[in-house]
């Protein structure tokens, strides 16, 4: 079982930044892919915003490129977003996940970019 925390939501002006963070813990094998993905608007799909193997391979939405960072800490099991110049867009509700979509979420966290 693997439980996935998320923080650092929250409301920022357009052209702010904010840096989320997800904490795992529990039962899971040392080499998986850990990402971030979100909704942006209720029954609407999630979608990938950026990923990061073990190996530090990332990959990135074609919207975020530029303005986001994924990054981890392997040793304490923990991913981050930085993201920079943000805009009203990435306004959404933000899901940690291992695994890929067949994986584990955490619970979501809110970042609304609103002036």
């Amino acid at each position: 079982q693997v439980q996935l925390v998320e923080s650092g939501g929250g409301l920022v002006q357009p052209g702010g930044s904010l840096k989320l963070s997800c904490a795992a813990s529990g039962s899971f094998r040392a080499v998986y892919v850990m990402g971030w993905y979100r909704r942006q608007a209720p029954g609407k799909q999630r979608e990938l915003v950026a990923d990061i193997i073990s190996g530090g391979r990332t990959r990135y939405a074609d919207s975020v490129k530029g303005r986001f960072t994924v990054s981890r800490d392997n040793a304490k099991n923990t991913i981050y977003l930085q993201m920079n110049s943000l805009k009203p867009e990435d306004t959404a509700v933000y899901y940690c996940n291992m695994g890929g979509t067949g994986g584990s979420w955490g619970q979501g966290t809110q970042v609304t970019v609103s002036s």
